[in-house]
């Protein structure tokens, strides 16, 4: 029987696993740190550990990373990679760093079922859940490759729709946020969702300070229904209404992100049903000019409509801002890479 990759024990998991064996909780406490803080890649370089609680970790876990099969550097310093997991399926992680900070884009899912006529994560559809595992082993991968920076902000918005994969997603963000794990709180931390109401409801009782960002991309039902299919079970109203009980609840500020399409989201009147649709919710718009992908139809509108886009939203009083494009030149758009590897 293939042994438990150690990355999906919650440091709970790993104190009753340890107190079976005779070991008080500060090994987990230790163990974790050798993991999350101080990169080790093998259990024998885990020095403060005794021969014997080494051997058995050996005899129950594994500690393995997803492989790593292809990696892109785009002349912005933006790094793509495309794992390859156990099954063979792949997964893409994209680093992103500034002088200030560096973030990791990380997936979630192999495929997404949930089809955005604008994405390509969706191209060739869902295969599968990443386990615990296989989301941390991502993070590590990354942490264990920088040398100058330190890693500072996660965002749970490659492959896959986040919080379809729930459990496993907050187990990650549990370890993630931990003291003894990767200590990164929770604030630097933001979940990516196309609208999922029950989950986005799910997650306000969570009691964690997360950054909630919600891929909008369409101000009405009609044009929402048109690019993401998800709209049809879960409209635009009842989607707002999530949000304003989220913001009631953890006192946070939700994040839109905003998808600008030549002609069809880029225009004066998306962004006067924009203002009808975001009134009185604690919010900011995140626009991202369309990253064109071969076998969808759309087109990425000019600059001049961007600037008149963005011109309006602010006379209508709407927080916008526009995202600067990463990595265009190393197949940047979701889901891209992966799909040209399949």
């Amino acid at each position: 029987m293939a042994l438990k990759n150690i990355l999906d024990c919650s440091y709970e998991d790993l104190v009753t696993q340890l107190a079976s064996f005779q070991e008080k909780p500060f090994r987990a406490t230790q163990i974790f740190e050798w993991i999350y803080q101080k990169n080790i890649s093998s259990f024998e370089q885990m020095k403060n550990l005794p021969p014997r609680l080494k051997e058995y970790l050996k005899t129950e876990f594994v500690l393995e990373l997803p492989a790593c099969r292809c990696e892109q550097e785009s002349y912005d310093g933006t790094k793509k990679i495309l794992f390859e997991l156990s099954d063979r399926e792949h997964i893409e992680t994209v680093i992103i760093p500034t002088k200030s900070r560096v973030t990791v884009c990380v997936s979630t899912q192999v495929g997404c079922k949930y089809g955005c006529r604008f994405c390509a994560s969706g191209l060739g559809g869902f295969k599968r859940h990443l386990s615990c595992a296989e989301i941390l082993g991502q993070i590590c991968f990354v942490k264990r490759s920088l040398k100058n920076q330190d890693l500072s902000h996660i965002v749970f918005m490659g492959v896959g729709e986040p919080l379809d994969n729930y459990e496993n997603l907050m187990k990650a963000i549990r370890i993630l946020n931990a003291s003894e794990g990767f200590n990164i709180g929770a604030r630097r931390i933001t979940i990516s969702t196309c609208g999922l109401i029950p989950q986005i409801k799910k997650l306000t009782q969570e009691g964690l300070q997360i950054e909630l960002s919600i891929s909008l991309h369409g101000a009405t039902d009609a044009l929402r229904n048109e690019l993401m299919p998800v709209n049809q079970r879960f409209p635009l109203l009842k989607l707002v209404e999530a949000c304003h009980d989220y913001v009631k609840a953890t006192n946070r500020q939700i994040t839109f992100e905003y998808i600008l399409i030549k002609d069809l989201t880029c225009t004066l009147e998306s962004a006067r049903r924009l203002k009808e649709l975001l009134k009185g919710l604690l919010c900011k718009l995140n626009l991202i000019v369309y990253n064109e992908v071969s076998e969808f139809p759309y087109k990425s509108p000019s600059k001049e409509e961007v600037r008149n886009f963005q011109a309006a939203l602010d006379r209508f009083g709407i927080h916008a801002t526009l995202r600067q494009p990463r990595g265009r030149d190393i197949a940047a758009a979701c889901g891209q890479l992966r799909h040209q590897h399949q």
